[in-house]
């Protein structure tokens, strides 16, 4: 995996990078954007007119004209304050639509993206990290995907469209609130950069407390049996207090722009009534005019205060987007192949002096055999003798340090990827069921498997009565991890998967350890038929469960000690298969006393 490296973590996202996410995410709704910033601009032509119809009212009030005309300005006033509330609220609306909108591309690209990822990279990071890069970063952009582009333009719009009236109306009001305006604006792009390390900070620290939690929540029952709870509450508050403490620091950071504007506002009140208050009572100016001033200067501080906002914003969005940039720049260890095709039906599996190692520890070695199509392979070994590496290498989760491993004469380096996982079922001790109805957990989300073909599947497993006995058949709500179903009910589901897959080659990682001896009968009858037609590896802990393998294979440590025909081996006094038969005990204590 090619990580950023510390410099490049530390760095601030380029222009570059803010263009080209806008345009990717916001180009296809281009429409919405337009219509926003059409409902804005308006908007901020509505608000220009607004101070001018106050000062006609006062400065008619003061020349005592009729009522009737009183009246009318404001009624016309009122009409353009209830105008400008909706051409507010209904850009708002598109913003948020158009923000979500976006931020939901973009974390299906970044989910399909680390998806892709090979394994080292996700054995590296836990779930809760995982859903916070994913989630929580990008949830940091929907406010700059909704509005920093448009509220920016339209908040200098409305700054500019302010100066320019103010310097029509008196030209030294004018020129002293556009002074005062720079000088905001100054201060602004001084700040702007100033909170991005602290809120990266802030980012990474609430990874590491959504990974914490995750843990524990996933250890819960071990963690209460083995009374854990204390210390894990202990380390929980330390997890905590050091994310408050990024968090807190970050919130300052980005609170130095806003305060520091803020102040100068203050400042240019208090310059601007006195000015104001100077002028009419030298009656260089009409109070009309003098309250159409203090009017703008109020409304100077609408477009520097939503200003300063995108600038946090933008600093939180600079550091979600450097972090989304990392995990976008990521590459997989396992480069693409040909895409060769995987032919149909059984698999043959060839290893040619295959090696194979985590973090330099030697899990396989100079491992070499045959499996022809059709067989069914047993595989014994103790605890770490790389069985289940073995299998995992097949699906190329890991490419190999040395050798080659042929599928149908592919090599899994060459074949197509999604083609090659289609080809190879799996079935485990555990199951993984989502919390989501019964057909979406067999079909893995995939509605083109139509319910025919899946009820069939059902019957062949002698699960039709179990389904008709469910509240709404396939569209029966499973809970999360299953827990409304038996360990038996989520064994022949997990068959069932395969059925509907229909694959060349099948790995059963002892599918059968936890089941009472009623269901079990029932999955040894789905076994059978699974098995037929289909080349099989089965990883056993326990003797009966090879019988019917037409091969067996034993390794140890990760070299290959023993392969041949069952009957063989069965028969042969010098054979380690032969002395666990004969040793008739537990298969793991067995094998680690006889090799």
């Amino acid at each position: 995996m090619i990580e950023a490296t510390p410099t490049q973590q530390r760095a601030t996202p380029s222009v570059g990078q803010y263009q080209n996410l806008l345009k990717n995410y916001l180009k296809p709704q281009w429409r919405k954007v337009t219509l926003m910033a059409v409902l804005l601009l308006a908007s901020i032509g509505l608000k220009l007119i607004e101070p001018q119809i106050l000062r006609y009212f006062i400065d008619s009030a003061v020349a005592k004209t009729s009522v009737d005309l009183l009246i009318r300005a404001a009624i016309f006033y009122l009409l353009i304050a209830v105008a400008v509330q909706l051409l507010g609220a209904v850009a708002t609306y598109l913003g948020a639509d158009v923000g979500w909108t976006a931020t939901n591309f973009v974390r299906r690209d970044l989910a399909k993206h680390t998806m892709n990822l090979d394994m080292r990279f996700h054995n590296s990071r836990t779930a809760g990290e995982m859903i916070e890069r994913i989630d929580g970063d990008v949830t940091a952009l929907s406010d700059f995907f909704s509005q920093f582009s448009v509220r920016v333009f339209g908040g200098l719009l409305l700054l500019l469209g302010i100066l320019i009236v103010l310097w029509f109306e008196n030209i030294w009001v004018g020129l002293a609130l556009s002074v005062f305006t720079v000088l905001e604006l100054v201060v602004l792009y001084l700040t702007r950069e100033m909170s991005v390390p602290a809120t990266r900070s802030e980012r990474e620290a609430s990874a590491k407390l959504f990974g914490f939690i995750e843990e524990r929540l996933a250890g819960i029952e071990d963690i209460r049996a083995n009374g854990g709870g204390a210390h894990a509450i202990y380390r929980f508050t330390f997890v905590m207090r050091d994310f408050f403490k990024a968090s807190r620091r970050a919130w300052m950071m980005r609170s130095v722009g806003w305060l520091s504007g803020y102040g100068m506002f203050i400042i240019g009140m208090g310059t601007t009534i006195a000015a104001a208050i100077y002028l009419v009572t030298q009656g260089r100016m009409s109070v009309g005019t003098g309250y159409l001033v203090l009017q703008y200067m109020f409304m100077l501080q609408d477009p520097i205060e939503q200003i300063t906002q995108q600038m946090q914003i933008l600093q939180k969005a600079g550091a979600s987007i450097g972090r989304i940039g990392e995990l976008f720049g990521m590459k997989s260890d396992l480069p693409l192949g040909k895409n060769i095709s995987v032919p149909s039906g059984a698999l043959g599996i060839h290893f040619q002096n295959v090696n194979f190692s985590y973090d330099d520890k030697p899990t396989l070695q100079n491992l070499s055999f045959t499996l022809k199509p059709g067989t069914v392979l047993g595989l014994l070994g103790r605890t770490g003798s790389g069985k289940t590496t073995l299998t995992r290498l097949l699906f190329r989760f890991y490419d190999v340090n040395n050798g080659s491993i042929q599928v149908n004469g592919v090599d899994v380096r060459d074949a197509d990827l999604r083609q090659l996982h289609s080809r190879i079922g799996m079935v485990t001790q555990e199951v993984q069921l989502f919390q989501a109805t019964l057909k979406e957990n067999l079909t893995f989300f995939d509605d083109t498997i139509p319910d025919e073909r899946i009820m069939k599947v059902l019957a062949e497993l002698g699960l039709s009565d179990w389904l008709e006995s469910l509240p709404d058949g396939l569209n029966t709500a499973i809970k999360a991890a299953g827990n409304n179903l038996s360990a038996g009910e989520a064994q022949l589901l997990a068959f069932a998967r395969v059925f509907l897959k229909d694959p060349g080659l099948i790995i059963l990682d002892e599918p059968s350890s936890r089941l009472d001896p009623a269901t079990e009968k029932r999955l040894e009858l789905a076994l059978n038929k699974l098995l037929k037609g289909r080349t099989a590896i089965i990883i056993a802990h326990r003797l009966d469960t090879v019988e019917r393998a037409d091969e067996i294979m034993i390794l140890d440590q990760g070299k290959l000690l023993e392969h041949d025909r069952r009957e063989k081996l069965a028969h042969n006094p010098r054979s380690r298969f032969y002395q666990l038969l004969q040793a008739g005990h537990s298969l793991d204590t067995e094998i680690e006393e006889l090799v």
